[in-house]
């Protein structure tokens, strides 16, 4: 039996044989080491399932139930594996339908590669039936995006597309191809792609703006990290650390950045942003250093740009040259590949310690756990609390499972609460904030890691977007945990409408059908909990499962998720209640 690198391998080195070019596609995948992908076929793709059906033994397709579906599980493939997704459609309605998982991918920096058919060349633009434009549509939420009309332009396009996806700061891309393009005929030979003239994917890194950050840090009194997905798309994980430890200095993350440190870690202070850690967003005003690494300053992390941090100087480690000064003014930059910047830091580091500076974050802690935390975690009231749930998940999972969020109070609860042992194991949809990735994003990070534990964490609203998706789940028999928080509200927009809108809840209170009946209807095992007495025995059957399960916890409906910072207000704004 050929394994997956013999089998790549064969499709790098062989002499040039002509072939289709819907065969060039596929061969093309086999080449870049594509074994799985996520799509919907139809007429204009046809030619490229036909011959995706001969190689089944070497790529499996997943149908899933809508196309936007199949984007967000080539997100959650690409987010825990940290390789490219694949995600494929026709043209017209099956193209319009991938945007917002590659608007979604664009703005959280997810390698994508997107493959749509197109009506033939002749037809450009005469409006044929299921023709859009979709290289127009997709041209502002892709990283790089390309039409091919000849066949003999599909393996050097191909190998393109997975390199700009995947190389600097990753991103989508979309290649479509005409139908006459996939009939027609090529010779083919495979290169795999190692640059593009003009792109410059990794900026070199400075070794004065590396001396000059080293500088600041040992000089600082109160110096604050805060870290974002660069981390963990640089695989700096081991060098955030060591930084971390050799400067004694007190770190927080954003929702994006999540994992890349262990939860438990002493120097951990937690998150920042609107529904961030009381301590960390406080201090940032604080703070005398603020060092950036992988993050981009989103207006969700700062509030009012005014007031963020103008007592501190900044240091922004970043691979993107168009994020630096964007929002924040930095003192010094460093541009490159955080990996090998917060290696060329460390040893230019003091040994140091900031006993004091640290003891701040925990007093402030203290108050932020007995006001809020506490309530969460260990409520004495009737109702259930979505911070019960996944504390009673991280009990039975021992902190060792990827947690996929949806979008709303729960994605707030669960990044809060999670427990976090390794990398890549907060996958959610941060900058586009899309209701409805949850559910196929699971199916695509269990996919590409079966043996992780993975649990979808999705609020009644977002279920519903995508709920068509448990389908795929039944089909693929892919062992993802399914939690929906049901509290029967779209709850942060009704908990905005309490806080800001005197309580006129304006279309968000929901009427739901029997999601239990739903999932089962599928024929993935279901249960219900209303009662706390219920909670922990039924969170230990689902983690024990060894296949598919889906659990609904009924939570109160009008909780609200603290600590919050009003939108457009400072971080020192930061509200308990």
């Amino acid at each position: 039996m050929e394994t997956k690198t013999m089998t790549k391998a064969k499709y790098l080195e062989q002499a040039s044989e002509r072939i289709t070019g819907c065969e060039a596609i596929v061969r093309s995948l086999i080449a870049e080491g594509v074994d799985i992908l996520y799509g919907y076929p139809g007429g204009a793709i046809m030619p490229v399932y036909d011959e995706l059906f001969k190689y089944r033994n070497e790529i499996h397709h997943v149908l899933t139930r809508h196309e936007q579906g199949a984007a967000h599980a080539a997100q959650g493939y690409a987010r825990i594996s940290g390789r490219v997704g694949v995600a494929m459609a026709t043209s017209g309605p099956g193209a319009t339908n991938l945007i917002t998982g590659i608007a979604d991918a664009q703005i959280d920096s997810t390698p994508l590669v997107c493959i749509t058919g197109q009506v033939p060349s002749h037809l450009l633009g005469s409006d044929a039936f299921q023709e859009t434009d979709i290289v127009g549509i997709s041209t502002p939420v892709t990283k790089w995006n390309h039409q091919v009309t000849k066949a003999s332009e599909i393996p050097e396009v191909l190998a393109k597309a997975f390199y700009i996806a995947k190389s600097g700061r990753p991103g989508p891309v979309l290649i479509d191809i005409t139908k006459d393009a996939q009939f027609g005929e090529l010779d083919f030979t495979y290169e795999k792609c190692t640059g593009v003239r003009s792109y410059n994917p990794v900026p070199k890194t400075s070794l004065e703006s590396v001396e000059a950050a080293a500088a600041l840090i040992n000089a600082a009194k109160k110096p604050m990290i805060v870290w974002g997905q660069g981390v963990i798309l640089g695989q700096a994980e081991a060098e955030l650390k060591a930084v971390i430890e050799k400067a004694g200095i007190p770190a927080a993350w954003t929702i994006m950045g999540a994992s890349a440190l262990p939860t438990s870690h002493p120097l951990n202070v937690g998150m920042v942003g609107m529904h961030g850690n009381y301590a960390p967003n406080k201090l940032t005003n604080e703070c005398d250093l603020l060092i950036a690494i992988g993050m981009r300053f989103d207006d969700r992390v700062t509030g009012d740009l005014s007031t963020y941090a103008k007592q501190a100087k900044v240091v922004h480690f970043e691979i993107d040259p168009a994020e630096v000064n964007k929002n924040v003014y930095a003192d010094v930059a460093v541009l490159g590949n955080s990996k090998e910047s917060l290696a060329a830091l460390l040893p230019l580091l003091k040994q140091n310690s900031h006993k004091s500076w640290l003891q701040e974050f925990k007093d402030l802690y203290t108050i932020e756990y007995d006001k809020v935390i506490n309530k969460d975690l260990n409520p004495t009231k009737e109702g259930l609390t979505m911070g019960e749930v996944l504390k009673e998940i991280n009990i039975q999972s021992k902190g060792n499972a990827a947690i996929v969020s949806d979008v709303g109070q729960h994605q707030m609860i669960a990044c809060r609460y999670s427990e976090f042992n390794k990398s890549k194991s907060n996958i959610t949809s941060g900058g586009l904030g899309t209701m409805g990735f949850a559910l196929p994003a699971a199916i695509g990070a269990k996919m590409a890691a079966p043996e992780r534990e993975v649990v979808a964490i999705i609020g009644d609203g977002g279920f519903q977007m995508n709920i068509q998706e448990l389908g795929t789940i039944f089909q693929q028999k892919a062992a993802v945990k399914i939690v929906v928080l049901n509290n029967e509200f779209l709850g942060m927009v009704r908990q905005w409408q309490q806080l800001f809108f005197d309580k006129r809840y304006a279309s968000t209170e929901m009427t739901n059908p029997n999601f239990i009946a739903i999932a089962e209807g599928y024929y993935i095992k279901a249960r219900k909990v209303v009662k706390r007495e219920e909670l922990a025995e039924a969170v230990k059957e689902m983690i024990a499962s060894k296949e598919s399960y889906f659990l609904e916890v009924c939570v109160e409906k009008e909780d609200n998720v603290f600590p919050m910072i009003p939108s457009g207000a400072s971080v020192s704004d930061i509200r308990l209640s």
